[in-house]
């Protein structure tokens, strides 16, 4: 065993008050059920409850992850931004199917969604932008992801360049920037417990309606 494993292996897991779930008292909906479990972490002050890791394949059927901020939860999807220029919105581009996790550390629960990516409507492409604070918009009209950099003062001066033209055109959008919405079609809600008789409630579409079941962990 290297000394990492054995180092790992002595770390807590699934610490603290964890809350009890009765698994049948959630929504029928998933969607719903994702935003009281939501709702219940932000109210318990998990940080960052709004983070979310996004899977996807290339083109070649290579995975990728990452994690971004969850923007909305609404119609039955969960929604998201991103460059268009970015590897994630590139995958989606060739192939909409996707994954994504939430996990709340402090209440020992993790919130699994598979489905289809689809844009949003050019409007709420435009509100999303201007929603972000000046120095996000900033960030975002200065970066080309995935170039190269010759040293961080670049990446700098092109936001410093950036907040300039943001402060003289505070309506300007940024002509690469996308909004992404997961139209779910598995969802699933996994409650961890101290002695390991951890819940999971799979959510699945049949194409009229959600079938909700529970699974052995």
């Amino acid at each position: 065993m290297s000394s990492i494993a054995a180092r790992l292996r002595t770390l807590p897991a699934l610490t603290g008050d964890l809350p009890e779930v009765d698994p049948f008292s959630l929504s029928a909906d998933p969607a719903e059920a994702f935003v009281e479990w939501l709702t219940v972490a932000i109210d318990a002050g998990v940080p960052e409850p709004h983070a979310l890791a996004v899977a996807t394949v290339d083109s070649a059927g290579n995975p990728s992850a990452r994690v971004v901020l969850l923007t909305d939860v609404r119609d039955g999807c969960w929604v998201f931004a991103t460059d268009a220029r970015s590897e994630k919105a590139r995958d989606l581009t060739a192939d909409p199917r996707c994954a994504l996790t939430v996990y709340w550390q402090p209440l020992g629960r993790q919130v699994r969604i598979t489905g289809r990516a689809e844009h949003v409507p050019e409007a709420e492409r435009r509100a999303d932008f201007l929603a972000r604070s000046p120095s996000s918009r900033a960030s975002l009209i200065a970066a080309h992801p995935g170039e190269s950099l010759a040293s961080v003062e670049q990446m700098q001066q092109a936001v410093k360049r950036a907040r300039d033209r943001v402060d003289r055109e505070p309506g300007l959008v940024a002509d690469d920037w996308q909004v992404w919405a997961v139209r779910a079609e598995q969802v699933e809600f996994w409650q961890g417990v101290s002695d390991r008789a951890h819940m999971r409630l799979q959510y699945r579409w049949d194409g009229v309606r959600w079938d909700r079941r529970l699974v052995s962990p």
